[in-house]
């Protein structure tokens, strides 16, 4: 069952990272993710996030979090939790 945890606020071509807000729950290193939006719709692990430039295992509610991510997301893409 997927969750909704966030949203992509931003997008960085270069090195392809979403800035994404979390509004709801936890991400942590390891887990399943999935980016849903009107031309998004893919799954990855989370790999490594960060937060203001230093590496973070966990995220929660309310944090701003960078995350290097497989293909091109777009601001307003969902973020699900598997």
């Amino acid at each position: 069952m997927e969750k909704e945890v966030g949203t992509v606020f931003k997008y960085f071509r270069k090195p392809n990272v979403a800035a994404i807000k979390i509004e709801d729950g936890t991400l942590e290193i390891g887990d399943t993710i999935r980016f849903k939006g009107e031309n998004t719709d893919f799954e990855q692990e989370v790999k490594s996030m960060e937060i203001q430039g230093e590496e973070v295992e966990k995220v929660e509610r309310g944090d701003d979090v960078g995350m290097k991510v497989k293909k091109r997301v777009r601001p307003n893409d969902k973020v699900l939790k598997k």
